[in-house]
């Protein structure tokens, strides 16, 4: 009687044949290509993103440090019965070249400091008015209506459409001659007083 061969249940050695080893599925190259170039693309626009960042960054403060808020002021000289009258920081409404008109209540006392030579005081009565025009290099005053007092005369005297040439590139104006007419006070006040060009100034700041 011949005995059946007992069938091993051992799993089989795996085949060492270079040839029945099977290859790893290659990544396509393409896949390869098209994920090195997104991150490339993001990281350049990241770049781009942070440059303009900076770029405005700096912009913003150039134009920042080369455009200082105006104060709104005006330091004027005029010229008053004969005398030399000044003030400083004079309130206005707006900062030249745009219109504006200057508030005497910042020019006279007690709120301002207009203070004259000669034993005289003054009092402007009007809240001038001004335009500019920077082309002409010009501004013009609708008109300064002023009084003068010396002991116990008054005069009061009114001037209209005075211009005013621009100083080089600056914000100071001077004027050009102009005549205020009197328009009340004493017998003893004159009927007009001149005022000679370059007498009288403004800056405005």
């Amino acid at each position: 009687m011949r005995h059946a061969t007992p069938i091993s249940r051992t799993s089989p050695v795996p085949s060492t044949d270079p040839l029945l080893i099977p290859s790893p599925t290659p990544t396509p190259a393409t896949h390869r290509v098209s994920r090195t170039a997104r991150l490339a693309r993001t990281a350049g626009i990241a770049a781009l993103v942070v440059a303009a960042g900076l770029a405005g960054t700096g912009t913003a403060a150039a134009h920042g440090s080369l455009a200082p808020a105006a104060e709104q002021k005006v330091d004027g000289v005029m010229v008053v019965a004969g005398n030399s009258c000044s003030w400083t920081n004079g309130s206005t409404s707006a900062a030249a070249p745009s219109a504006l008109t200057v508030d005497r209540a910042t020019i006279n006392a007690p709120g301002g400091n207009l203070a004259c030579g000669g034993g005289i005081t003054a009092t402007l009565n009007n809240n001038p008015a001004f335009t500019f025009d920077d082309a002409a290099g010009t501004a013009r005053t609708d008109l300064i209506d002023i009084t003068g007092r010396q002991s116990f005369i008054s005069c009061r005297y009114k001037a209209t459409s005075i211009v005013w040439d621009r100083d080089g590139t600056t914000r100071k104006y001077i004027n050009r001659a102009f005549t205020a007419t009197k328009s009340s006070g004493s017998f003893l006040c004159p009927g007009s007083v001149t005022t000679p060009a370059g007498d009288a100034s403004m800056l405005f700041r």
